[in-house]
């Protein structure tokens, strides 16, 4: 299986990404931002860190790049693909998942470990949890904050497309403590903590981040 990560000119975390993806067994594919060939990829992970333009606002540019041409086309089709972080800002902006990510409402940038419960075990990206499993992986973010309107909010809640939420204080003030959303199809996922910092415990705080690289790669292969 080949899983793409892009990398865009501001990316901190496409390494990360590409090596949970590698601990898996699936094969990384090296994705650049101003390249629209997707190169025959099963899955797109769109990694943490910045991406460019984020002074305007996050994944406000980026957005337009060549390369998410190609993968807003093909997620709409049911190409898996998993926004992390400034990942899922680009989502939002690319209207493959509805709301927006903001400032943190005490305006400071965060960075700890997070616990997180999983809501929706039935997406492309969460397979191998169960509903209600807590879990912990880092969170590191200035505009991490999901926001939406009540419409959008009450379909989220209604149809059962909250993936994870934030256990414990709400570290960055999202609505309804929410962590991360899908989209109806459950192949696009977006998350503002990082999984792929939290693959081996003895880099990260846990190994419960890999479940969310286990869960694409036991798609593809039941396929």
């Amino acid at each position: 299986m080949k899983i793409g990560v892009v990398t865009f000119p501001g990316s901190l975390d496409d390494r990360d990404a590409a090596r949970a993806v590698r601990t898996v067994g699936a094969e990384s594919i090296a994705l650049w931002h101003g390249d629209s060939d997707l190169h025959g990829v099963d899955a797109v992970i769109l990694p943490g860190g910045f991406s460019y333009g984020d002074y305007l606002r996050c994944g406000a540019i980026s957005r337009f790049a060549p390369v998410m041409s190609s993968i807003i086309e093909k997620a709409k089709t049911g190409l898996p693909v998993l926004g992390i972080c400034n990942g899922f800002q680009v989502l939002c902006e690319s209207h493959l998942l509805p709301g927006a990510l903001t400032r943190n409402h005490a305006l400071h940038f965060l960075c700890s470990d997070q616990t997180l419960k999983i809501e929706n075990s039935s997406t492309a990206w969460t397979s191998s949890y169960q509903v209600g499993d807590e879990i912990v992986i880092p969170l590191k973010n200035g505009e991490g904050s999901f926001q939406c309107d009540d419409a959008t909010l009450a379909r989220l809640e209604g149809d059962g497309l909250i993936v994870a939420r934030y256990v414990g204080e709400n570290p960055n003030g999202s609505r309804n403590m929410i962590a991360g959303i899908t989209n109806e199809r459950g192949n696009v996922v977006g998350l503002m903590p990082h999984p792929e910092h939290a693959i081996d415990p003895l880099t990260g705080p846990s190994a419960d981040g890999l479940g969310f690289f286990t869960s694409i790669l036991n798609q593809m292969v039941s396929k």
